[in-house]
């Protein structure tokens, strides 16, 4: 069978719990509920990622759908459409047919854009299907700063501005430095950039503070970065000499950028079950966790009653965080 993890996570005074993926069934096409002698799925079915290609989104996106297709039968076909910071594709696959043809990769902004964009992106509008990665945010100051510690950041912030970097005005990494602040009691002035990667970048060199980013993003520029504080309940494994942010300042701060698959609001009770089983078996499959790994990010499995749930948790959350 192939090998499993259970890990478990929260998002700020999110505590819910995450549960391992195994022991799953086969999942087999199943008769229509219409009573029709036709299995879903026959089709193609499209898969809408709302980045541009090469990104974390559209590689973990590409990533499950080749163990989809595996298990399905059929081609999964990603198909990247960026624009309006992510609401163009989510409010697309809303108007699609609830078919199971058209689903779509949630990012964890699936829960902000209502409240950052003024989107018509609601979690009612939308079958969450499950999650399937995590992220995990770090902050990072360039490998020349004489801050060598968070406690040296927070301390700096009381004497002078400190400016930190992030993927952009409403994003995950903004909200995740202003959560930061606050549990920190440090006065932080996130600056945006167009993506994690840049905002390390201006840490590295010094134009910014420090970064909020993803760990991967940090990591791909270990050499230039010094890494203060992991935005999670627990050390990575590849970056295992960093804190996390309780451990170094004895605050609850974690922050990710998660993501899932969802559909159109309405499938059919059959479709809805193909479709959650082949994404469970698709995440417990050796080669996405691989991919994952290599990926600095984290193999995060919700079934689709525990992903619901925590999407209205997470919307909640940035609603009062944000709004």
């Amino acid at each position: 069978m192939p090998r499993t993890r259970n890990i478990r996570l929260s998002a700020a005074a999110s505590a819910a719990a995450v549960v391992a993926v195994g022991g799953l069934a086969a999942c087999t096409p199943v008769e229509s509920e219409e009573g029709g002698d036709a299995a879903f799925p026959q089709d193609d079915i499209r898969l809408i990622i709302q980045a541009d290609a090469g990104g974390g989104s559209d590689l973990s996106s590409r990533a499950l759908a080749t163990e989809l297709e595996s298990t399905l039968g059929v081609s999964v076909i990603p198909e990247n459409m960026p624009g309006a910071a992510g609401a163009l594709a989510m409010e697309y696959v809303a108007e699609q047919p609830a078919d199971g043809y058209t689903i779509g990769f949630g990012p964890v902004e699936i829960a902000m854009l209502n409240t950052t964009q003024g989107a018509d992106v609601l979690p009612e509008n939308y079958d969450m299907l499950g999650q399937i990665m995590l992220a995990p945010g770090v902050i990072a100051v360039s490998a020349s700063s004489d801050i060598e510690t968070l406690e040296d950041l927070v301390e700096q912030s009381k004497s002078g501005e400190v400016t930190v970097a992030t993927a952009g005005a409403g994003s995950i990494w903004e909200a995740a430095a202003l959560g930061f602040a606050e549990q920190a009691d440090a006065a932080l002035t996130p600056v945006a950039y167009d993506g994690g990667a840049p905002a390390v970048s201006a840490a590295a060199s010094g134009e910014t503070v420090a970064s909020v980013s993803g760990l991967g993003e940090a990591l791909a520029q270990s050499d230039a970065v010094r890494i203060l504080g992991i935005m999670h309940d627990e050390r990575h494994p590849d970056a295992e000499d960093v804190p996390t942010i309780s451990e170094a300042l004895g605050v609850d701060v974690e922050f990710g950028g998660w993501g899932g698959i969802y559909a159109p609001a309405g499938l059919p009770d059959d479709v809805h079950a193909t479709l959650e089983d082949a994404i469970a078996q698709a995440v417990e499959s050796d080669s996405y966790q691989q991919f994952q790994d290599d990926a600095g990010n984290l193999v995060v499995y919700r079934d689709a009653e525990e992903h619901t749930a925590f999407v209205d948790e997470q919307f909640a959350l940035f609603e009062e965080l944000l709004g």
